[in-house]
């Protein structure tokens, strides 16, 4: 459950920056913060779940080893499903990206947690770095060619001049709606939950049953939006690095 209501705090605060460490260099502020402290949390907790499943591996393995494996074969399946046998070179990154958000939807719904996946700039940041290397690798294996993903195979002449730069646009988009999507299901389920919360406590044991039943009913439907989030964002991402490989 996300975090709860306290006095004289809106559904806006567990989203607030608070600095842990300060640290300034020339100037700059790159202070470690609870949004840092949880991206710690989860590539610790990644670690240590891979190191855990393969520390003793056996041939009927155990539920550690179960679920390492369950999610290995997914992200493999679904980069070569979707980028094919060239595409699976690049399965280090999407499994590592998939496992990161997962991690911090997840985490960000334990009480008193921070969510760094329903902040924006985080979003946008792996949004833009997917699109810059998708770019990069579609010019680095295709040259001015890659150019031809703009233009729809077989299109006429008059039709593929007005299809090219709405095309172009949709490609420009890409990290917009790629980080929004993720930004705004993390953000919108977690002020709903902090609401609820907060009418708990201000109806009273009698009144407040109602939405507290429906914070469970939320934070179950949460549960299921935090794991497809993360599995949307990595499919997206295969999509488009299937984009730059083969061109359409």
């Amino acid at each position: 459950m996300a975090e709860h209501a306290e006095g004289g705090h809106g559904p806006m605060h567990q989203f607030e920056i608070q600095q842990l460490i300060p640290i300034k260099v020339g100037g700059y502020d790159i202070s470690y913060t609870n949004s840092a402290l949880f991206m710690t949390f989860a590539v610790v907790l990644t670690a240590l779940l891979f190191w855990g499943a393969t520390r003793h591996r056996t041939m009927v393995p155990g539920r550690l080893q179960a679920t390492a494996e369950m999610l290995y074969e997914f992200v493999a399946g679904m980069v070569k499903e979707n980028t094919g046998q060239e595409g699976m070179k690049y399965f280090p990154f999407v499994f590592t990206l998939f496992l990161f958000i997962l991690f911090g939807n997840f985490l960000g719904l334990m009480p008193y947690a921070f969510t760094y996946t329903s902040h924006i700039i985080v979003t946008a940041a792996m949004a833009l770095f997917i699109f810059v290397a998708v770019t990069i690798i579609g010019f680095a294996r295709h040259g001015l060619h890659f150019f031809s993903l703009f233009v729809p195979p077989g299109a006429p002449l008059g039709i593929a001049i007005i299809l090219a730069p709405l095309e172009f646009f949709s490609y420009l988009i890409r990290p917009v709606s790629l980080s929004l999507r993720l930004f705004a299901n993390m953000l919108a389920g977690h002020v709903l939950l902090k609401v609820l919360a907060g009418f708990i406590i201000s109806l009273g044991v009698v009144f407040g049953a109602v939405p507290f039943i429906a914070v469970f009913g939320v934070t179950f439907l949460e549960i299921m939006v935090a794991a497809i989030q993360a599995y949307v964002f990595a499919l997206l991402t295969c999509i488009y690095l299937n984009d730059a490989i083969h061109l359409h």
